[in-house]
């Protein structure tokens, strides 16, 4: 038997495959939601990766001056999540309503989260965030942090926006 460097037509066949398969994945879209199922018909909004979170509490700095702290960026958004255990909505609703106004409207007025849980929570979290619309919007209008402008790119979607 004579030992062959790597490769071959058994590698060419196997890329081809590897790259068959990547664009067949990619062209399956997203399964429609079942009727009646309203939790697929209505999801949450999307949260992004949290850049810092607030746990409120006895020992817990005011929201206010814990967002002084934080670097202010418009891209950020405050989302105010309130548990609590069954019977007490009502309870977590007049905290998160609370803690939204301490917080103010930094830099956009916060959104609020009611969850039911096992305990009762009250939490602020800091995310890169816009509420579940596209990053698209107002990119003709507002130049992206970093001096890149998504439009100046050559983005179809901001392109056909405008």
């Amino acid at each position: 038997m004579i030992a062959r460097g790597a490769g071959g037509w058994q590698t060419v066949i196997a890329d081809l495959a590897l790259i068959l398969f990547m664009v067949a994945l990619s062209a399956v879209g997203k399964p429609e939601p079942k009727s009646g199922d309203a939790r697929e018909a209505n999801p949450l909004p999307a949260m992004g990766e949290p850049a810092a979170i607030y746990r409120a509490g006895a020992d817990a700095p005011p929201i206010g001056e814990w967002l002084a702290a934080q670097v202010p960026d418009p891209r950020q958004r405050l989302t105010i999540i309130a548990r609590y255990p069954a019977g007490g909505a009502g309870e977590a609703a007049e905290g998160a309503l609370a803690l939204s106004q301490g917080a103010g409207s930094w830099p956009t007025p916060a959104r609020i989260l009611l969850e039911p849980a096992g305990t009762a929570e009250l939490l602020a979290v800091l995310a890169y965030d816009d509420g579940g619309s596209s990053w698209h919007a107002n990119c003709r209008d507002q130049p992206r942090e970093g001096g890149a402008d998504a439009a100046t790119q050559g983005d179809d979607p901001c392109e056909q926006s405008g």
